[in-house]
């Protein structure tokens, strides 16, 4: 049995949805609706499926919440959900969905309008993703969830086995999944373009939010317009403060500042390593690491992360399976063996209060690894992905992947994919999102499409995926909390050198707020 069987195995409270035909199979083609029509099917019949575009609830409003709503402009958004009718995001969206009925509480929402409902975006703190999505997907709803997935480690093995046994079409926000170049990275990197890979080095420039504080004293008035207790949804209750830094036109937990709270968010790593690491997860099919060892820059506390770390993730030998070009009736795909290989992780840097995040961004892997990157760019860039092989390098130098660079042995600089020689001779084997627009909304039209067609294997970045992705990550906020080193047994999911841990990989939630 595959690890990835194995893991699926683990976790199984979720009996297969039953058998049904419900909106969705009457969404995949508009003719279906034109023989209903011509078979004199009744009208209440008629009228519900006769329009093609999916029912979309959408569960908040501000910054992610107002491009994951927009990117589903082209549907039908039945529905809006916000703690907070007092900012501008909601005054916005409510205007520009007017027909949408408004929830402040998801449970309510989908209580009252489940079965008007087709699919659910989730663009909540971290803390409350898995929460909302396993009481959409216990009523069969598809689900597009914003990075992290989860917050836990437990949660994210929970969503991807409840996933799979309801066969429900999901994805995980982490838009740079729909680009062009990072799937180009990733089949050729997989076929050997630079050869078996040994070390990886990813960096942010993240945190851009408040970490390393103690919780406030004191206590301020909600506002009217806060639904406080659901705001904190599973995590302990806590009094609400406000804006205690001038400076700061966010809170101390709203709208934005939550990131870097351990109760509500995941600190740098969790909100950034589904993009940066997304690449070489994939492109080197990372499964469970073996140990995980986080040392932190300045101040770690049990309120917050630090203003800095650097992680390293190993990972042994594995097996993975990749699909052929051209698949024929015995086969579809092929073995790849990989060597062992460490992953090192850099946010952040040493502590400076009077910058931006309250670093000074010097975080970076060792200046003798990056000398060709700053050749070729004339410094190096705040965040990056290096990988290194036996064969050469491949450099990508934004957040999302989209873009890399190659050098391999003998060439003297690094050379864009698109110009490289040796990438002729790498066919184009995985399939490309060929939606229009931006990443945001192309990545989110392959998921609607997937929807309607009722497919979950064309969304790149579904929870099958996504999910071990975030587990891989969110080891890394264990370890920073745990305070020491991590012997991992995935399959089981159990630092086996530390039980102090396990609170960090399964949260107790608070009463009322448990998975569906």
């Amino acid at each position: 049995m595959s690890k990835s069987s194995e893991s699926l195995l683990l976790i199984g409270p979720h009996a297969a949805a039953p058998s049904r035909v419900d909106r969705r199979e009457f969404l995949k083609t508009t003719s279906l609706a034109a023989g209903a029509l011509a078979l004199g099917m009744p009208a209440i019949v008629r009228g519900q499926h006769l329009n093609s575009k999916l029912n979309v609830a959408c569960i908040g409003l501000s910054g992610k919440g107002r491009s994951d709503t927009d990117a589903c402009a082209g549907e039908n958004i039945v529905a809006l959900c916000d703690v907070d009718t007092g900012t501008e995001a909601y005054e916005t969206q409510t205007k520009k969905y007017a027909s949408a009925k408004f929830y402040k509480d998801f449970r309510q929402m989908l209580d009252q309008m489940g079965n008007q409902i087709d699919a659910v975006t989730i663009s909540t703190p971290d803390h409350m993703h898995a929460i909302a999505a396993t009481l959409a997907m216990k009523k069969g709803k598809a689900i597009f969830c914003q990075k992290p997935l989860t917050q836990t480690i437990y949660e994210a093995r929970y969503l991807r086995t409840m996933a799979h046994d309801k066969k429900l079409v999901t994805q995980m926000g982490n838009q740079g999944s729909a680009s062009e170049g990072l799937r180009r990275a990733v089949e050729t990197i997989q076929d050997g373009l630079i050869g078996q890979v040994h070390e990886v080095h990813v960096w942010t420039n993240r945190p851009v939010w408040p970490q390393a504080m103690d919780r406030p004293v004191g206590e301020d008035p909600i506002p009217a317009t806060l639904d406080w207790d659901t705001w904190i949804g599973p995590a302990p209750m806590r009094p609400y403060v406000g804006n205690r830094n001038p400076k700061d036109k966010n809170g101390v937990y709203t709208q934005f500042n939550w990131r870097g709270w351990q109760d509500f968010g995941t600190g740098a790593l969790g909100d950034m390593a589904c993009h940066t690491v997304n690449m070489p997860f994939r492109a080197l099919d990372l499964d469970y690491p073996t140990e995980i060892e986080a040392i932190p820059l300045g101040k770690m506390n049990k309120e917050s992360y630090p203003v800095g770390s650097k992680i390293r993730f190993a990972f042994p030998k594995r097996t993975a399976r990749v699909p052929l070009e051209h698949p024929h009736l015995f086969h579809h795909n092929r073995k790849v063996e990989h060597d062992p290989l460490t992953l090192w992780w850099y946010d952040g840097g040493q502590p400076n209060e009077a910058l931006r995040g309250g670093h000074d961004l010097t975080n970076k892997p060792p200046a003798e690894l990056t000398a060709d990157i700053v050749a070729l760019q004339g410094k190096l860039p705040d965040s990056g992905c290096l990988l290194i092989g036996d064969g050469g390098m491949v450099f990508s130098p934004d957040d999302y992947g989209t873009n890399f660079f190659i050098k391999l042995k003998g060439d003297k600089e690094f050379v864009n994919y698109l110009k490289h020689p040796a990438m002729a001779k790498y066919p184009e084997r995985l399939p490309r999102n060929r939606n229009a627009g931006n990443l945001v909304q192309a990545h989110a039209l392959e998921w609607l499409n997937a929807v309607k067609e009722n497919k979950p294997e064309l969304c790149y970045s579904r929870f099958d995926v996504a999910a071990r992705l975030v587990e891989i990550m969110l080891l890394g906020c264990v370890s920073l909390r745990a305070g020491q080193k991590i012997e991992w047994d995935g399959p089981r999911m159990i630092a086996k050198n530390c039980p102090q841990a396990a609170p960090f990989i399964r949260r107790e939630n608070r009463s009322g707020w448990v998975l569906s």
